[in-house]
């Protein structure tokens, strides 16, 4: 094979500055910017699937880059007025525009390979757990790139003007945005009131995917299946309006693209929860003793076992028969909409949640008891940017207390201006008969873990329903 085209292309067209462009872009976009990509368990460099799904999300900026690189490209002939002269060879058009095509697919493919491999060796190191299935999402990635390059290329060769690589730039970049956060949304109500979002098909015609919420959720395989017909659509008529010279093909190289937004819509997932799933191999437990955490955060069952074995037994101790056995890593996908119904039998927590964030020794086991005296009860996630009810905090901090012995609240828990309340509330606790504290606790447990009472009124001796 004759590679002294590509390798002549790769010299003297953009497709080096392209490759610098996208490498650049996306590790300053990664390593400098303060993201959620960089923080807790869901950060880029900690978890396989965590490391495919933000690379993904890089494309919310990188293909409108790429697609204004192509037109750019696409433009070669036009700008040095050799268009004429190169239609009069006896070479067909297919084979002129390969080479160029070639060396731009190559370099930017390389520049992503890049990308991803600086975190794959990051995660490498980190993680415990190793599988394959985010390879799809990166490869997916790879020919949203691919096919935006080639867009831009047959766009620009179609309307060779100066203006053509910023306009679909601009049209890209607003075609993501769109998708990703005006058509692409679906408004939402909780039972509440409370207005929230939730991702809908079109949502899924993007070459970027939606912000990593946990390490439990992945993309499931239609949604692969449909966004490569959709993106093969997009290649197939950017190579055709590359490889034509007629108004006629100009015309029928609209036909891929159509035809692969309708495939594409007939396969994709409508309804969330078949879009974005649970990971079950990742989810499964593994267990020290009582304390069991899921096989993607295997690393951390060692520091949490000897905390969580102590909270344990504070809970036992004040409970007794009421206390819970076993604290275990909650596995279920954080619902939007509605708050989830507690088992009083096993303490549930959850990595990202602020109350276990950087928690350690005596703090992770006080968070550990917080948790299973009342798990929080908001019908907005943390994960999603729920919020905890103030009365909820200060029955917390109260039942935590009354448990641990211990009257320094959790970090990030209880703000300065409720300190004076919660210890107003905590003196006339600890003022009643040991028996009546019991009885309170037991109702405002029964309460809390319901998620349908109101947990201060309990300790406060008022009506908690």
């Amino acid at each position: 094979m004759n590679t002294t085209p590509l390798r002549t292309e790769l010299r003297r067209s953009i497709a080096p500055w392209a490759a610098l462009a996208v490498l650049a872009g996306g590790i300053a976009y990664l390593y400098l910017l303060d993201g959620p990509w960089s923080k807790r368990t869901t950060e880029w460099t900690a978890q396989w699937t965590a490391l495919a799904l933000w690379t993904r999300s890089l494309l919310v900026i990188l293909w409108p880059v790429v697609v204004g690189l192509g037109a750019l490209q696409g433009l070669r002939d036009h700008r040095s007025k050799a268009s004429e002269l190169l239609a009069s060879t006896p070479r067909p058009l297919l084979h002129r525009t390969a080479a160029l095509a070639g060396a731009l697919l190559l370099a930017l493919v390389t520049a992503f390979a890049l990308i991803v491999l600086s975190g794959a060796v990051q995660v490498a190191g980190n993680a415990t757990y190793f599988h394959l299935r985010w390879v799809p999402i990166v490869l997916v990635g790879v020919l949203a790139l691919a096919a935006g390059a080639l867009l831009g290329m047959g766009v620009g060769r179609t309307l060779p003007s100066a203006f053509t690589p910023p306009a679909l730039a601009m049209a890209a970049f607003a075609f993501t945005i769109l998708l990703g956060d005006l058509l692409g949304r679906r408004q939402l109500f909780t039972e509440q009131g409370i207005p929230y979002t939730e991702p809908n098909q079109l949502s899924l015609l993007s070459p970027a995917v939606a912000e990593v919420r946990d390490v439990l959720t992945t993309l499931a395989p239609s949604v692969h299946l449909g966004q490569s017909v959709w993106l093969l659509g997009i290649a197939a008529t950017g190579l055709a309006l590359l490889t034509t010279s007629t108004p006629r093909g100009r015309l029928l190289a609209g036909v891929p693209l159509l035809a692969g937004l309708v495939l594409a819509l007939a396969v994709l997932p409508t309804d969330l929860r078949r879009m974005y799933v649970a990971d079950g191999a990742a989810g499964e437990l593994v267990c020290e003793g009582p304390v069991c955490v899921t096989r993607v955060q295997r690393e951390k069952l060692a520091d949490l076992t000897g905390p969580a074995g102590a909270a344990l037994s504070l809970l036992e101790g004040k409970l007794g028969p009421d206390a819970p056995r076993t604290v275990r890593e909650n596995t279920a996908s954080p619902a939007v909409g509605s708050p989830e119904a507690w088992s009083s039998d096993a303490v549930l927590l959850r990595f990202d949640d602020a109350l276990f964030t950087g928690a350690h020794g005596g703090r992770l086991t006080q968070a550990v008891v917080a948790q299973g005296m009342m798990p929080g009860c908001s019908v907005l996630p943390a994960s999603w940017g729920g919020s905890v009810v103030v009365d909820d905090v200060i029955a917390q901090y109260v039942a935590t207390r009354w448990v641990t012995g211990r009257p320094e609240p959790l970090p990030g828990t209880l703000a300065a201006e409720q300190t004076g309340r919660a210890e107003t509330v905590w003196r006339a606790f600890t003022a009643l008969p040991p028996a009546e504290q019991r009885a309170r606790v037991r109702t405002m447990r029964e309460a809390t873990h319901s998620c349908q009472g109101e947990p201060l009124a309990a300790l406060e001796g008022g009506n908690a329903r």
